[in-house]
């Protein structure tokens, strides 16, 4: 007999019904609009997508035919950025910052295919910003207004004005909302130059530095990637609505970057596997012969870019392509990217045939390897089972036991530590349902310059490998945030250097998609009876010791183990502090680790010399540990 339900006794009439306004509720659910908050990070942290918002106005207006200049300026807590466009008319001013559903994108004649979130972006901006400002000029005549947290506190009457046509923002995030925020200019300068490839010939000024392109996607795959490196030179293709650039390099993995109108599509979508599929389609055809998709695709590097009416995201971010039918078109969305490869791709191949030779040397070897660690993949595999890594190696959080969702994968971390005590204290302290715990044995193996047959062989490696599910693809990666939790001394260094050498050398794409991240843990903590402050630096110390008028009891953590589970709770839960592992596009990943993780040479030498770091030693320590 089914167990009658409780009624919970709570008020329910007309006083509990609430209309929320527009910018209220994008303040109580920001993440519905610009996806989450965090503090500046992650490269998807809210603070980039309201820059982006901004500025993908300002490409409408050059996609239009209007200005060939946007100056955009970043200080730790102040955005602006100005284009030179036609400006918002002038009457229309504040209700296109603050008026839901008003904007310029809701006439498909003016902006039809345009990259901005129709009448949505820049209210966004307006509501989660502690101060926003905004002035557009037409014609000799400026319109200024000023809002803080999307209230209008000052309406600026129409002046005459000698600046040119365009449109200002200058914007201030709320420190309420974007807690411990702060911009990480190699972020915001990866967003400028993906503007600059879609858009030639539009001058980018950040920070006073000049950002132009001329040969779009193919100065993008010639600044991701050191040209020597590449196994045949790019292959550029142009088309209406469409284009493409690709090569073969000799790293592992897939790398690729995905744009639709203009917004770089983080997470792909239907365009992206249209393209992966066209590829080794068009492969196959051309070379008669039907190679498998793993060897085709491996060490690829490329870059499409998408023009259509109408494209469907998955979410309001719009990191994710979801378009199936092309609006206006009896076509799909894998039938026009397969139709655009058979004649572009295949004609190129067949005008070029050194190109087409060294691709197919590039699939040849990659059928080798592949072959070469078939039988020890498997084995690795039974090995892997049998070590049952949910219970020895891996302690996984339950929210993400057997899910392996995007939407939940976005929200879940994986802490890899090393030793009994600091993977103890992360384990009794994290949030169960959201982080989890891979503890190492003692120090990885350097497997810089060794192929992946190393993965496999070696068992933590093999372990690590399959907890994060990226054994065969790295498109179901099981976290969203790796993070590197060793001790601040040599040691704990050195294990962090062998971890990030791990995935540089086999999985760089994890890298490069902004996943690895490094735990910022407190080296000092100074209190006394009433309170307790945790510094990160001998700045922080410093200041600390100050504000307690210099009586203060001083301790340095000298490693994770020193920190008790109550107390580690703070530092990896909201106020988490983390350190992206960022790969720059003027860095070289082979060059890279070459120099830290191959043979000394004196060039290394050198750099450790002169950036030496002389440390206080343990008596001056306990010293500063006395009561002052």
């Amino acid at each position: 007999m089914a167990k009658e339900r409780e009624k919970i006794e709570v008020e329910y009439n007309e006083d509990n019904i609430r209309s929320l306004d527009w910018k209220e509720h994008m303040r109580i659910r920001p993440g519905m609009y610009i996806g989450k908050t965090g503090d500046g990070s992650s490269v998807d942290d809210g603070i980039y997508i309201l820059l982006k918002e901004v500025v993908d106005n300002t490409i409408d207006e050059y996609v239009m035919g209007y200005g060939n200049k946007v100056e955009i300026t970043v200080t730790r807590e102040k955005v602006t950025v100005r284009d030179y466009g036609r400006g918002i008319p002038l009457g229309k001013v504040i209700d296109c910052v603050s008026q839901i559903n008003t904007g310029g994108k809701y006439d498909s004649k003016a902006f039809k295919k345009s990259v901005g979130l129709n009448g949505v972006g820049t209210k966004a901006v307006n509501a989660l910003s502690a101060y926003f400002k905004v002035y557009a000029v037409r014609e000799g005549e400026m319109k200024c207004a000023e809002f803080e947290r999307g209230e209008l506190v000052k309406d600026h009457k129409v002046v005459k004005t000698d600046e040119k046509n365009g449109t200002y923002v200058e914007f201030i995030p709320d420190t309420t909302i974007f807690k411990n925020y702060h911009f990480i200019n190699d972020y915001v300068e990866q967003m400028v130059m993906n503007y600059t490839y879609l858009n030639t010939g539009l001058a980018f000024h950040f920070n006073g530095q000049r950002f132009i392109s001329q040969k779009g996607l193919h100065d993008l795959l010639s600044r991701k990637k050191a040209v020597e490196n590449l196994r045949y030179p790019i292959i550029h293709l142009v088309s209406d609505d469409i284009e493409i650039a690709l090569s073969h390099s000799n790293q592992y993995g897939e790398e690729y970057y995905s744009f639709v109108n203009g917004q770089y599509t983080v997470q792909g979508g239907t365009h992206l596997q249209a393209f992966r599929e066209g590829i080794v389609k068009v492969v196959r055809e051309f070379y008669k012969k039907d190679y498998d998709t793993v060897d085709i695709r491996e060490a690829i590097v490329a870059a499409i870019s998408i023009r259509i009416q109408e494209p469907v995201f998955e979410s309001q971010t719009k990191t994710k392509l979801g378009t199936e039918k092309l609006l206006g078109e009896e076509k799909t969305m894998k039938a026009f990217i397969y139709e655009f490869l058979k004649q572009h791709l295949d004609n190129y191949l067949h005008k070029n045939a050194e190109t087409a030779d060294a691709l197919l040397k590039r699939i040849l070897q990659s059928e080798r390897e592949r072959k070469e660690i078939a039988g020890i993949k498997k084995l690795a595999n039974e090995r892997a089972k049998k070590a049952n890594i949910h219970n020895k190696k891996l302690r996984d959080c339950k929210q993400h036991l057997g899910d392996l969702k995007y939407e939940h994968r976005l929200r879940t971390t994986l802490f890899i530590t090393e030793g009994d005590s600091a993977s103890g204290s992360i384990t009794k302290s994290r949030n169960t349902d959201l982080q989890a715990v891979f503890s190492l044995r003692g120090k990885p193996l350097n497997c810089h310059g060794l192929t992946k047959k190393i993965v496999y062989e070696n068992e933590e490696f093999n372990l690590l490998q399959h907890a994060l599910n990226i054994e065969d693809s790295v498109d179901e990666l099981r976290y969203n945030n790796i993070v590197i939790a060793t001790d601040a001394d040599v040691d704990g260094m050195h294990i962090r250097l062998l971890i990030l050498t791990f995935f540089m050398q086999f999985f760089p794409d994890v890298v490069r998609n902004g996943h690895v991240k490094i735990l910022e843990t407190p080296l000092f903590r100074v209190r006394n009876k009433q309170r307790t402050v945790y510094c990160y630096s001998e700045t922080e110390k410093q200041q600390a010791i100050a504000s307690f008028n210099n009586k203060c009891e001083i301790t340095r953590f000298k490693g994770l183990g020193e920190i008790s589970p109550e107390e580690f709770g703070g530092f990896i839960g909201e106020d988490i502090r983390l350190s992206p592992v960022i790969i720059n596009d003027d860095n070289d990943l082979k060059s890279i680790l070459d120099y830290y993780m191959g043979k000394n040479t004196q060039e290394r030498q050198d750099f450790i010399i002169d950036n030496l770091r002389i440390e206080k030693d343990d008596a001056e320590l306990e010293v500063e540990m006395e009561l002052a």
